[in-house]
């Protein structure tokens, strides 16, 4: 008995280094297989698992289907909206040349925003990068199979939902970390999807800043895992040496903690119901691990009004706490953070172009270029400039979109997969929310994942955290919708259209809400 076991253990492990498919292998030998092996397995040959997904029940190089695009969040929208609005080609004819007509007027699009367990940034801080790739091929199988939930409260699972004919990874950490571990799935799934990822689009944005013999530093702003991963500074160097850029071009990196959080209202980040400090707070701090320089408050600039920086004492002066709670105190802080990195290299270079890393930033430009003229035309105690010298006068800001859309376009285009009677108003918007039906999961008051929980769990425990539901007045906070109607208007009115069309959601005076 030993013995067979033994081969048995032994033909397991050369069919799954082999990529054999489990309809080869007998129902007790596939149960070793799922038990042992990633959320890859579970979906392709685990019949019984929530997300098994039969793959030949659909046909995937259907013109009519819609393009998915997944974030960690609503960040991602702004990559769709830099899509929807690309007008750099003849729809007629698709040669370069803008036509006045989106092109990608006749697409719709399938956008999820992974919101349970973002931000994916962090994950790499806490040594689990295994249970984000865990994440991130959950997203892709939402946007490949036809599975959701209407609201969070249902219990039944619908059906009716078209999967996708390419995949736009939306999310900078995502790709950095698992794009090419969905490209591994979808191989081992049988399927001819893209996958396009915004990093790359990003480096070669950001390099187009610069004249090819132009010396400068080029800033990274991007989620703390995307720093981790160096994805942005290699893939930079890369393209400078492949595009034949001449000149002495450096990269400042810096992670920003608690902005995407900001944006999104991750409460371990932002909670706008509070006026002191919290224990649960996770961002930069005098005390933590990401400190706050109490010598750089004047420099920092925070804005105290209405809570958004939370204090122990009236006088800013006089915190032995402080806690940001207001996404431009973010920016403001990992701004300084960044130039005095660049401020500490005794460089002769000047900070040229800063590439945005994350798809949350681009709702801050505003914000951004604000504090960035504060600092070129902040001086020290004595009057002197302290960042002029190695800051130009109008730093560039760089979103990847625009060049994702370009990427977008070209694939489609090779592979003549444009739909030729579409409409964008046929897109469908979902995020994910803690499955409050699974009895494991551990949710804070205000419903999302304890801080603890979300990255405490154990990759390979295959089950359902969260539900994938229609976006709603219960998943999707009135202030972000607001951003969402002033920042991309055009993505909102799609959301808007969405709403309005299916039979259990509707917008009204601007905020989604339930019908009853």
């Amino acid at each position: 008995m030993k013995k067979n076991c033994k081969l048995i253990l032994i033909s397991l492990s050369f069919a799954f280094f082999f990529g054999c498919k489990s309809n080869h292998i007998k129902e007790s030998q596939k149960a070793l297989i799922i038990n042992n092996n990633s959320i890859i397995s579970s979906i392709i040959d685990n019949k019984d698992n929530f997300y098994y997904t039969n793959f030949a029940d659909f046909n995937y190089n259907d013109k009519k289907l819609p393009v998915g695009v997944f974030d960690s969040g609503i960040g991602g929208l702004t990559v769709l909206d830099a899509i929807v609005n690309y007008d750099y080609n003849n729809n007629t004819n698709h040669k370069k040349g803008s036509d006045g007509l989106p092109d990608f007027e006749k697409e719709s699009f399938i956008y999820f925003g992974d919101q349970a367990n973002m931000p994916y940034g962090n994950y790499s801080e806490v040594n689990k990068v295994d249970l984000l790739k865990e994440h991130i091929i959950k997203d892709a199988q939402f946007l490949l199979s036809n599975k959701y939930y209407t609201t969070p409260d249902d219990l039944i699972v619908k059906t009716d939902k078209e999967p996708v004919k390419v995949i736009v990874m939306a999310c900078n950490t995502a790709t950095a970390y698992g794009k090419e571990y969905i490209e591994e799935f979808i191989e081992k799934a049988q399927l001819d999807i893209k996958v396009i990822g915004v990093i790359d689009a990003g480096a070669r944005g950001v390099l187009e800043t610069l004249q090819k013999n132009e010396d400068g530093i080029i800033g990274v702003l991007a989620t703390v895992g995307t720093i981790s991963s160096k994805g942005y500074s290699n893939t930079i160097l890369k393209f400078k040496e492949q595009l034949g850029y001449m000149g002495n071009i450096e990269v400042f990196s810096q992670g920003g903690l608690g902005i995407a959080e900001s944006v999104d209202e991750d409460t371990n980040y932002f909670n706008k119901n509070l006026t002191q400090p919290r224990d649960d707070y996770k961002g930069p701090s005098l005390n933590g691990q990401t400190k706050i320089d109490k010598a750089l408050l004047k420099v920092y600039n925070f804005n105290f009004e209405k809570s958004k920086m939370l204090c122990d004492s009236k006088k800013a002066d006089d915190c032995s706490t402080i806690q940001i709670n207001d996404a431009e105190n973010y920016v403001r802080y990992h701004l300084v953070s960044l130039l005095e990195k660049i401020r500490i290299s005794k460089t002769k270079n000047k900070l040229k172009a800063i590439v945005l890393g994350c798809t949350h930033y681009p709702y801050l430009t505003s914000e951004i270029n604000r504090v960035l003229k504060e600092l070129y035309d902040y001086k020290n105690e004595v009057g002197t400039y302290v960042y002029r010298d190695f800051m130009a006068e109008k730093v560039q800001l760089v979103d990847p979109s625009a060049n994702t859309a370009k990427e977008l376009f070209e694939y489609l285009d090779a592979e003549s997969l444009f739909n030729p009677n579409g409409n964008n108003s046929s897109s469908e918007f979902y995020v994910s929310v803690p499955n409050k039906d699974n009895k494991k999961i551990q949710i804070n008051k205000e419903g999302s994942f304890l801080y603890d929980y979300k990255y405490g769990r154990n990759v390979g425990e295959i089950q359902e955290y969260t539900k994938s539901v229609l976006f709603s007045r219960n998943t999707i906070s009135d202030a972000i919708l607001n951003r969402l109607n002033n920042k991309i208007p055009k993505i909102y009115q799609l959301i808007h259209a969405f709403s309005n069309t299916n039979n259990k959601t509707e917008l009204i005076n601007d905020k989604v809400k339930i019908r009853n």
